[in-house]
């Protein structure tokens, strides 16, 4: 009787510009990874609390926040793209489209975009993708670009390198229709009293006052998403090699960080939103393990309308995320993430 070991998830010399992949399994968002996700992550944003609420919005009904739409789609991807990587580099693009409630399910297509070998270190590389969910009727709900620094399984494997133009894809945030005869201003008390489009002004950083001490927890949180990259659950694999691996510990799953960065920010700038618009790009610029303690800011950049709707406008702004590090006899606030982000906020005078 023969012993076979099966090899999971692809390495860099198995990529191909072109390739597709139709991933396994899709994942419908239940009530129980709906909870675990918006309480973890001190989402405070009442369409994700209220089902009255979200339904006199025009929901169907709770309405999942945007960090875990990504989540649920990203980590779909994982077992095809990046379960042998090193690190994820960088989300470019990333745009919502029909909303997401309790009991919607959500299945992801991947294309990739570019392969590069690492001229530095052969035994690694990068590999840019371009992944899209759709919901159970077909409607896009997300798409996004990423770039991940995969290993080798051969250092000696030779890697062409190559790069495809981005495909179009059409994705722009639907949500339900400002009708004058609701009567929103009743609900008005459910979210926060100055955080409407009119309280945001260009320049300003807002620091949001709550952090999240992220504990072992991650593990169990990471597999609930069915994210199988074993660099967040597997500490064997990482102490027989703990130079090839970040810190030589299990890194934080970095869309659980992404997430929280969001719900931190929740109070202050997420409350009167109904929907993220775009993340243009965002990036990890620093390793989250457990026994951190995250903190989070919000640069406004930028204010503009929103096609179609004056009772809305877009605010442009920076999500930045810390976490502070033990120096000397003090601390230093470390930067670990940042995130370009544009929200559709309510205004004051339609809502309130």
């Amino acid at each position: 009787m023969a012993i076979v070991r099966k090899k999971t998830g692809n390495f860099l010399e198995d990529f191909r510009v072109g390739q597709a992949f139709r991933h396994r399994h899709g994942k419908t968002v239940t009530e129980g990874l709906f909870n675990a996700f918006s309480e973890f992550t001190m989402t405070t944003n009442p369409l994700s609390k209220n089902v009255r609420y979200a339904r006199a919005h025009g929901f169907r009904g709770l309405v999942v926040p945007p960090g875990l739409v990504m989540n649920v789609a990203f980590s779909q991807t994982v077992e095809d793209i990046s379960e042998n990587a090193r690190a994820n580099l960088e989300y470019i693009g990333m745009r919502f489209g029909a909303p997401v409630v309790v009991g919607d399910t959500i299945e992801v297509e991947t294309t990739v975009l570019g392969v590069k070998p690492s001229a530095k270190d052969p035994d690694r590389g990068v590999v840019h993708v371009r992944s899209s969910g759709r919901n159970q009727e077909g409607a896009l709900v997300i798409t996004f670009e990423r770039k991940v620094q995969v290993w080798k399984n051969d250092p000696a494997a030779k890697v062409d390198d190559a790069e495809m133009p981005s495909p179009v894809v059409e994705c722009s945030l639907r949500l339900p229709p400002y009708e004058a005869t609701r009567d929103y201003r009743s609900l008005a008390h459910l979210s926060s009293p100055d955080g409407y489009f009119e309280d945001l002004a260009v320049g300003d950083t807002l620091e949001h006052s709550r952090g999240r001490t992220i504990t072992t927890e991650h593990i169990a949180l990471t597999a609930q998403l069915d994210n199988t990259s074993q660099v967040h659950c597997n500490q064997f694999l990482i102490d027989q090699n703990p130079g090839r691996y970040i810190g030589g510990q299990l890194i934080v799953y970095g869309g659980i960080a992404f997430d929280v960065f969001l719900g931190l920010s929740s109070p202050d700038v997420g409350e009167n939103s109904l929907g993220d618009v775009e993340y243009r790009t965002g990036r990890h610029s620093g390793p989250v393990f457990a026994g951190d303690t995250l903190f989070a800011a919000t640069e406004v950049r930028g204010k503009r309308d929103f096609p179609g709707r004056p009772d809305l406008g877009i605010a442009d702004t920076m999500l930045r995320g810390f976490k502070p590090v033990k120096k000397d006899a003090g601390w230093e606030r470390v930067e670990v993430f940042q995130l370009e982000r544009s929200i559709a906020l309510k205004r004051r005078s339609y809502y309130a």
